[in-house]
């Protein structure tokens, strides 16, 4: 005998279970704002105790959106952009909407390509971080955009939201300056990068303003990587004279990198050299020791980022700019000399 499949619930076994109206839950599921909440969460317990799923073609069909959102950001394998990955997600899958992640890998074609299909895709809005400071007006996308990262102040025009990396960056170099180290080394990061530059000119004005010439600092250029930081650690041994006793780099990745050539060397965290991160990533607390560092809110940024998404998708905000501030996280890589006048890091060598 053929069996009889089920029939699938619809939006009247709902409405029927619910006491309310066909309109009334159909309000209630596209999270329309002229309804209650206690009607709501009615509408919702009741879809759930069904099984209904909403048919999202159809849905897409009548309003026009597709209930789908993109996140391009530059690199997925670094845990500051997993938790701003993650912190969007969670934003999204809240609100019922899906979300598309795209890696750049800081290659701008790549990036160029990813936004491309996005637009083939035909998502809702996008929350990029656009990898070179030169790329065009994103605002001609035809679509919600929402900026994060450091080449988001170029563009004013487009809601965005970042971390406040001048704050951050003073906030760590007070946090050296009361601990007596007045003249850190700085693992930096890739030349021409706008956020390179944001932070060495944080650094470059702080110095000025105590009377010391920046150009006494020895400064390491590399990538955002743990190799990276490893090797400009390496160079930085062989350019002093006597070894750094301190350093401050602009990524944690690095800083973890710069730990490794510690070691290597014979040398000992933070007894012969101190390290301070920048970004707060979740492996700095299992270095040995942990990872002090200027921890950035990253995944508070992917949240902020997708909220002033999906009210631009919905109509209710069409600008803002929002930045969020960082805070030091002591987890012991950092030694107090205060007391006891070592002698500096200079730029000979």
């Amino acid at each position: 005998m053929k069996s009889v499949k089920p029939n699938r619930p619809t939006i009247i076994d709902v409405a029927r279970i619910a006491g309310v109206s066909k309109s009334t839950v159909a309000r209630a599921l596209s999270d329309a704002s002229n309804i209650n909440a206690e009607t709501r969460k009615k509408v919702m317990k009741a879809a759930q105790s069904v099984g209904y799923e909403r048919n999202h073609l159809a849905q897409s069909l009548r309003s026009g959106r597709t209930g789908m959102l993109g996140l391009v950001i530059p690199d997925i394998a670094n845990p500051f952009w997993a938790e701003v990955a993650r912190g969007a997600q969670d934003k999204a899958a809240e609100k019922g909407a899906s979300l598309l992640v795209f890696s750049s890998d800081w290659d701008p074609v790549r990036e160029a390509n990813h936004l491309r299909a996005l637009r083939h895709a035909r998502v809702d809005g996008a929350i990029v971080n656009p990898v070179e400071d030169s790329i065009d007006d994103l605002g001609r996308f035809g679509m919600p955009v929402v900026l994060i990262g450091s080449s988001a102040e170029r563009f004013p025009e487009l809601s965005s939201v970042g971390s406040d990396i001048v704050q951050g960056v003073r906030l760590g170099l007070n946090y050296l300056e009361n601990m007596g180290h007045t003249r850190p080394a700085i693992l930096a990061g890739p030349l021409g990068r706008l956020a390179r530059v944001r932070f060495m000119r944080v650094v470059h004005d702080y110095f000025i303003e105590r009377n010391i010439d920046p150009a006494e600092l020895l400064v390491e250029d590399g990538e955002y990587t743990v190799e990276s930081g490893t090797q400009a650690m390496k160079n930085l041994l062989k350019r002093s004279g006597d070894r750094p006793i301190c350093v401050f780099a602009a990524n944690d990745l690095m800083a973890l990198g710069a730990l490794l050539a510690v070691r290597e060397a014979g040398l000992k965290c933070p007894g012969d050299v101190s390290i301070l991160g920048f970004d707060g990533i979740p492996a700095g607390v299992f270095a040995d020791p942990g990872l002090t560092t200027i921890s950035k809110p990253a995944r508070k940024i992917g949240d902020r980022a997708m909220e002033l998404l999906l009210d631009q998708v919905s109509g209710r905000v069409t600008h803002e700019r929002i930045v969020l501030p960082c805070q030091l996280t002591d987890r012991g890589s950092l030694l107090d000399v205060k007391d006891t006048a070592p002698k500096q890091m200079s730029s000979t060598g």
